[in-house]
C-alpha cells in the first residue's frame, strides 16, 4: 500500500469513527446530568421516572440498531453515517432546550437512535474499507473514539457541575448546568456531519449493488463471485449455514454488556458513593476511570494485531471474572476507600484493552459480505437489549442482593463466557474477510 493511500484510509476511518465519539459522549453525559435534571423535572423521589429518563435513549438504540442493517444495505453505509450525525445534533440541542419532561425524553430517544445506527455502521464501514493487515487496529479506532467521547463527557460534566455546597451554584446546576452538558455535544456532532460528506462509499456496498444488477456469478476484482455480495434479509440470516457464526456474534455482543463494566459508567455515582466517597470525590474518581479507559484502549490499538482477537477476548472474560469476584468480596466485607477505586479502575482497564475494542472488531469481521449488514444490525440490536436489561436490572439487583451479590453474579457471567469463547471463538487476525467466510460458514 502506498503511503498516500494509507493516509487516506486513516482519514476515512477516523471520520467514520466520529460516530463512536458521539456514541460515547451521548451514552455517558446523562450520568453527570442526572442529579440536576432530576431536581429540575421533580423526579428525584420517583424511581420509575428516573428509570424512564435513563432508559429512553436505550430504546432509541434498539430502534436505530434494528433499522441500520436494512437501511445500510439499501441506501449505503455513507448516507446512514450522515443520518446518525443529524440525529446526534438534533438530540444534543433538544435535550438541553426542552423544559418538558416528555420532550426531554423524546430528544433522548432521537439521540439513542443515532447511537444505534452509529454503533452498527461505524465499525462495519471501517472493516470494509481497511486492508486485512491493519483491519483490527482500524476498527479499534472506533472504540478509541468511543472512550474519548466517554472521557470528554466525564470532563465536561466535572467542569460544569459547580460546588453543590453553595446554594447559588446548586441553583445554577439545576437550571442550566445539565443543559450545557448536553449542548456541548453539538460541536462534534456538527463536525461529524460536515466530514461525512468527504468520505467515499464502502467498496463492499458498491459490489453489492453490482451483484444485484448482474444477478449472476461474475467474478469481482478480488476473485470472489459478485453474487456473494448480494444483500440478504433476516430469513437468510437464520439459515443453518450461518448458525455457528450468528450464535458466536450474538454471544459476543450480549456478553460485552452483561460483563457488567458499563454499569460502572451509568451508575458511577451510586458505586463510588457506596464505596465511601462524597460528590466531589465521586466526580474525580469518575474522570480517573475515564482516563484509564483511554490509556488502555490505546494499548489495545497495538496488542490487537500482535496478540490477536481470541487471546484478548479470553483475557477480558477471565480477568473481569477475577476482578468482580474480588470487588464483590470487598463490598461484602465492608471495604471502602482507595482499594475500591483501584479495583474499579482495574476492571475498566481490562475491559478497555479487551472486550471494548475486540467485540466491535470481531462483529465487523466474522460475517460474510452477503449478510454483514443485517447480521451487524441483529447483533447490535442484541447488544442494546443486553444493555437495556443490564441497566434496568442493576438497581433492583443491587437493592436485593447488595453490591457484593451483584458483582458476584457478573463474575459468574464472565467465567461462563470464558468457557464458551474458549471453545467457539476463532482467531481472525491477518485473515481476509473472504478467508473468514470460508472458515466460519457451515457448508
Amino acid at each position: 500500500m502506498r503511503e498516500y493511500n494509507k493516509r487516506f484510509i486513516y482519514f476515512i476511518c477516523m471520520v467514520s469513527a466520529m460516530g463512536g465519539l458521539l456514541f460515547g459522549y451521548d451514552w455517558v453525559v446523562i450520568g453527570g446530568a442526572k442529579p440536576f435534571y432530576e431536581l429540575y423535572f421533580g423526579i428525584s423521589e420517583s424511581p420509575l421516572m428516573q428509570g424512564v429518563a435513563m432508559t429512553t435513549a436505550l430504546v432509541g438504540c434498539l430502534v436505530g440498531a434494528m433499522v441500520a442493517g436494512a437501511a445500510a444495505d439499501k441506501y449505503g453505509r455513507k448516507p446512514l453515517l450522515s443520518v446518525a450525525a443529524v440525529l446526534f445534533t438534533v438530540s444534543a440541542v433538544g435535550t438541553g432546550l426542552f423544559n418538558d419532561f416528555t420532550l426531554f425524553n423524546i430528544a433522548r430517544f432521537v439521540g439513542g437512535v443515532g447511537i444505534g445506527v452509529a454503533s452498527a455502521l461505524s465499525p462495519m464501514y471501517i472493516a470494509e474499507v481497511s486492508p486485512a493487515a491493519i483491519r483490527g487496529r482500524m476498527v479499534s479506532l472506533n472504540q478509541m473514539t468511543i472512550v474519548l467521547g466517554i472521557l470528554g463527557a466525564q470532563i465536561v460534566n466535572m467542569l460544569l457541575a459547580r460546588d453543590t455546597s453553595v446554594v447559588e451554584n446548586q441553583a445554577w446546576n439545576v437550571e442550566w448546568g445539565w443543559r450545557w452538558m448536553f449542548w456541548a455535544e453539538t460541536v462534534p456532532a456538527a463536525l461529524f456531519l460536515l466530514m461525512s460528506f468527504f468520505i467515499p462509499e464502502s467498496p463492499v456496498f458498491t459490489k453489492m449493488k453490482e451483484g444485484a444488477a448482474l444477478g449472476d456469478a461474475s467474478m469481482s476484482q478480488h476473485g470472489a463471485p459478485l453474487e456473494s455480495y448480494q444483500k440478504a434479509g433476516l430469513r437468510e440470516l437464520f439459515q443453518h449455514k450461518y448458525g455457528r457464526v450468528l450464535l458466536l456474534g450474538l454471544v459476543i455482543a450480549v456478553f460485552q454488556q452483561w460483563c457488567g463494566t458499563n454499569v460502572i459508567f451509568n451508575y458511577a455515582q451510586e458505586i463510588f458513593v457506596g464505596a465511601g466517597f462524597d460528590v466531589d470525590g465521586m466526580f474525580i474518581n469518575i474522570v480517573i476511570t475515564g482516563i484509564a479507559n483511554v490509556v488502555f484502549t490505546i494499548v489495545a490499538l497495538y496488542t490487537i494485531e500482535k496478540w490477536g482477537r481470541r487471546t484478548l477476548i479470553l483475557l477480558g472474560a477471565g480477568g473481569l471474572g477475577l476482578i468482580y469476584l474480588t470487588l464483590g468480596t470487598c463490598y461484602f466485607l465492608g471495604v471502602t476507600g482507595i482499594l475500591m477505586v483501584v479495583l474499579v479502575v482495574a476492571a475498566i482497564s481490562v475491559y478497555a484493552m479487551t472486550l471494548g475494542p475486540v467485540t466491535w472488531t470481531l462483529l465487523a469481521e466474522i460475517f460474510p459480505h452477503k449478510i454483514r449488514g443485517i447480521a451487524m444490525a441483529t447483533c447490535t440490536f442484541a447488544l442494546w437489549v443486553g444493555c437495556c436489561t443490564l441497566t434496568f436490572s442493576f438497581p433492583s439487583m443491587n437493592a436485593a442482593l447488595g453490591s457484593s451479590g451483584t458483582f458476584w453474579i457478573y463474575s459468574a457471567i464472565c467465567f461462563c463466557a470464558f468457557v464458551f469463547l474458549l471453545q467457539r471463538c476463532p482467531e481472525t487476525r491477518g485473515k481476509s474477510l473472504e478467508e473468514l467466510e470460508k472458515e466460519l460458514v457451515n457448508n
